[in-house]
């Protein structure tokens, strides 16, 4: 079989190689298209392909027109919104994903973020401490998991919402299940959004519950910019003088943000969530892994559509 490594932003020199390794031990070819600049590139690499590994790769019906061989694609990280998923299902092509490869990463980013905003930008004005404020959890996967771990290192009461985990996982992580996600949002100061981006989230979070938020409140996105209502968000921000927003994602109102907003945000400069060399070389390698146990076994355990 032929797998192809298609990433616009390369995998680390470690990963490729480990990832080579697992293909080709198991018998299959690995090709490498790195830092392509067209989608025609993309096309022409995938023309052969029996599998397809991608990053943040869109991976589209055009493309998958042009790969007719095509029996799997992995993305290599935890969302995978930049495939079209009705398309490969259509075509029988299996789609998977890497869970909790990103994880830790991701949780770090959002520690960084709010650990950066508590002390005002390290501008020299006074700031604030984590210790004892109360944090929520909009989800308690693998990055909810990995948050509340670090949580732990900073002595804050860590709440969580999730309707798909049990009350029980919570609790033996040291965090408090709470019943609604509008409680959430109304008992923590900082509230940290963990939800993938699917038709029933997205624009899911917007004024009724950023509004809620404590006094001096602070909303994290590490997850997806289209959760949130970014009209919503706009209408709470003018409402309240004191609440906060910290994404790992600029959204698409950045420039009102930019105009009536300043102090009031932090957006990265581009998606930096899984953007550790640790991150990086577990995702890759485990993408790796997950085709080839496909092709051995039929074992399609991170299938997600």
């Amino acid at each position: 079989m032929k797998i192809l490594v298609a990433t616009e932003k390369p995998f680390a020199s470690v990963a490729v190689k480990k990832m080579r390794e697992v293909s080709e031990q198991a018998g299959h070819v690995m090709n490498l298209l790195e830092n392509y600049g067209n989608i025609s590139d993309l096309k022409a690499a995938v023309a052969d392909a029996d599998a397809l590994i991608v990053r943040s790769d869109p991976v589209t019906a055009e493309v998958l027109d042009a790969a007719p061989k095509l029996k799997i694609v992995v993305r290599a990280g935890a969302g995978y919104d930049n495939i079209d998923i009705a398309t490969c299902t259509a075509r029988n092509i299996v789609v998977m994903n890497t869970p909790g490869q990103n994880s830790n990463a991701v949780a770090e980013l959002a520690f960084m973020m709010m650990l950066y905003q508590a002390r005002s930008g390290f501008s020299g004005r006074t700031g604030t401490e984590l210790r004892g404020k109360t944090l929520g959890l909009q989800a308690f996967g693998f990055v909810g998991k990995c948050m509340a771990e670090i949580a732990k290192g900073f002595s804050m009461e860590t709440f969580a919402f999730d309707p798909f985990v049990n009350d029980e996982i919570m609790l033996s992580a040291g965090v408090k299940p709470v019943k609604s996600v509008t409680e959430l949002y109304s008992t923590c100061r900082y509230v940290s959004i963990h939800i993938p981006a699917t038709e029933k989230t997205r624009k899911s979070i917007g004024y009724n519950l950023i509004s809620r938020l404590p006094e001096n409140g602070v909303l994290v996105n590490t997850a997806r910019k289209e959760v949130i209502d970014e009209d919503g968000l706009i209408r709470a921000f003018e409402e309240r003088k004191d609440i906060i927003y910290l994404a790992d994602v600029e959204p698409d109102c950045s420039a009102v943000f930019k105009e009536k907003f300043p102090g009031r945000y932090i957006f990265t400069a581009k998606k930096m969530g899984a953007q550790t060399e640790e991150a990086n070389i577990n995702a890759g390698i485990a993408a790796a892994k997950q085709v080839v146990d496909y092709f051995l076994t039929g074992n399609a355990k991170y299938r997600v559509n």
